[in-house]
């Protein structure tokens, strides 16, 4: 038998190491540094598998960096947030564009018309970087959403700012559309005035999206609406459309319903309802419809609301014992019995 020297011992040492790791720790070179555009929603989740927890969803036009290629199933990557997660990778639900749009919107400068937030990530609930003053200049790197740009500014931080035309106009190429004096994003603001030029499916797909990532947070009555830590259904609400478009609604669930009644679209039949309105609900009385068949709904007090997801679903939040925020079915549960009107916040 031949001597084994040291070296060979290493050699074998690191041969098995290589064998035993997993195929997935290898970053595939058609998958590294790549982005890809969400082209239509789709779960992100903690781990490569469909029965892991559910992140939030991305919404169709989000923008991904993919730090790799786990499997033909699975990315792993990185959202517009600086959340690392895990999303399908079939054609169905995203399209590698391979960084161009970077590329595009890398000759972009914006000059910034009023104070606004420089944030970590394309949220109002990100942290502040700082402000950037009006008259400051950065440069353009990508437009996430409708709503932000991803910028460097002149010391070299890159951070996202809303593209809503009050804060920022744009004089450059973006996308291969926007030109000089454009800007015209919607609401990313801090002001909460919501206003903009997004159509309203986008707007929707955005408040959506927002409140899908609290999904599991913990419920708590009278929750602080100063922290995302835990929520009670109107705060839930309400921090979905601050987060999505920086629209800060009334407090507590009456004062929202009050809200969505004086734009004049408020429905009592929920199946008319459309994605993203908002659902308004009494007083629980138990599980069937002869409980609820002596309120007058046109008086009765609103006690719970949430955000309608469209097919028979509802996003909110009501009971501790229930996990927090989640997601519940209508037709035929005392919440079909319980509902007293809807309509869009928009």
């Amino acid at each position: 038998m031949k001597n084994i020297t040291s070296r060979s011992i290493m050699t074998l040492g690191l041969a098995a190491a290589l064998l035993a790791s997993p195929v997935a720790a290898v970053v595939p070179a058609e998958a590294a540094a790549q982005t890809a555009k969400v082209v239509y929603g789709v779960n992100f989740r903690t781990e490569p598998s469909s029965s892991s927890k559910v992140i939030r969803m991305l919404s169709k036009g989000e923008t991904v960096t993919i730090i790799e290629k786990v499997n033909a199933s699975w990315y792993k990557a990185t959202d517009q947030n600086g959340t690392t997660g895990y999303l399908s990778a079939s054609s169905k639900y995203t399209t590698i564009t391979s960084g161009s749009e970077s590329s595009e919107t890398s000759g972009a400068a914006g000059t910034i018309l009023k104070s606004v937030s420089f944030r970590t990530g394309a949220s109002t609930s990100a942290s502040r970087i700082r402000y950037l003053k009006a008259g400051e200049t950065v440069q353009i790197l990508s437009r996430p959403n409708s709503y932000w740009y991803q910028v460097k500014d002149s010391g070299g931080t890159t951070g996202y700012v809303s593209s809503q035309s009050q804060y920022i106009t744009v004089n450059g190429t973006i996308g291969g559309g926007s030109s000089e004096g454009s800007g015209s994003g919607s609401s990313g603001s801090d002001n909460g005035s919501g206003s903009g030029t997004a159509t309203s499916s986008e707007q929707v797909e955005a408040v959506i999206a927002a409140g899908m990532k609290y999904l599991g947070t913990p419920y708590e009555y009278g929750s602080s609406r100063y922290d995302t830590s835990t929520f009670d259904c109107s705060d839930f609400v309400r921090q979905a459309f601050l987060d999505a478009l920086g629209i800060k609604l009334p407090a507590d669930s009456s004062s929202q319903g009050a809200y969505v009644k004086s734009k004049g679209n408020a429905v009592t039949d929920w199946t008319k309802l459309k994605r993203g309105d908002l659902m308004f609900f009494t007083d629980y009385k138990g599980t069937t419809a002869s409980a609820y068949a002596g309120i007058n709904k046109s008086t009765a007090r609103i006690s719970h609301d949430g955000i309608y997801l469209g097919d028979g679903k509802i996003l909110h939040t009501y009971s501790v014992a229930s996990g927090g925020v989640k997601i519940s079915s209508i037709k035929g549960t005392h919440w079909e019995y319980r509902f007293l009107f809807g309509g869009s916040a928009l």
